[in-house]
């Protein structure tokens, strides 16, 4: 397998991808995925002067490089994607923005999952994957695949405490203040119709209304990137 992750080492360096993990999805997919056992997560930082101009909602910048960000994202999955599959094994991208659930407004497989699995984040109380170098000023990209890599240690824990920044930041009142732990029910810690109906209101030209960023701005943990 080492041939192989110098493989996917030398990709993602191309795409600028700086950080990224292996995990362990034993027992997490269903259905369709439950073939793959292993993830493959991606984390691309956002420019941090575009992250810090979200107090208000999103802004045209933010709207572009949310759209370029993702189309590298799906790129780079892509290309991970076929080089598994020359090596014999089964492999498929999560799109990097796609709800295939609108009703309960899901994707196919969350990506803060396997981010959390493969060692490279926790979940803040604003639902989004806090990262130790960028906070939550990210975007992520995932491949599930058979292919036996090692996985890293999962993180089982939020680093958050006690702050609550994002939940005062949040002007849907969607973030209920919950302690995320592997296997809490979203319901635990976002109004995820609140939110959603919050953003189609009042940001729909932005991507549909899939744009707010209001509460990963306010997050001391991406703050601190400008600090650097």
């Amino acid at each position: 397998m080492r041939r192989l992750e110098q493989e996917i080492e030398q990709i993602t360096a191309s795409h600028g991808c700086a950080l990224y993990g292996y995990a362990d999805l034993q027992g997490l997919t269903s259905g369709e995925l439950d073939r793959f056992h292993r993830g493959i997560s991606f984390v691309f930082q956002m420019e941090p002067w575009v992250m810090d101009q979200l107090a208000q909602g999103p802004t045209d910048a933010y709207s572009v490089l949310y759209g370029q960000v993702n189309l590298r994202i799906d790129a780079m999955a892509a290309e991970v994607v076929r080089t598994l599959d020359r090596a014999g094994h089964q492999a498929w991208a999560l799109p990097s923005s796609t709800r295939s659930d609108p009703v309960n407004i899901r994707g196919d497989f969350q990506h803060k999952t396997a981010a959390t699995r493969a060692g490279l984040g926790w979940v803040g109380k604003n639902c989004q994957l806090l990262t130790k170098p960028w906070g939550p000023w990210v975007r992520l990209g995932t491949v599930l695949t058979d292919a036996p890599f090692e996985p890293a240690a999962p993180i089982e824990k939020s680093l958050c405490g006690k702050c609550t920044k994002c939940i005062e930041a949040c002007p849907a009142k969607a973030l209920k203040g919950g302690i995320w732990r592997p296997g809490v029910e979203r319901d635990t810690m976002l109004d995820a119709w609140a939110c959603d109906r919050y953003k189609k209101t009042h940001f729909h030209k932005f991507h549909g209304g899939h744009n707010c960023g209001i509460c990963t701005q306010a997050c001391p943990m991406g703050q601190k990137v400008l600090r650097k």
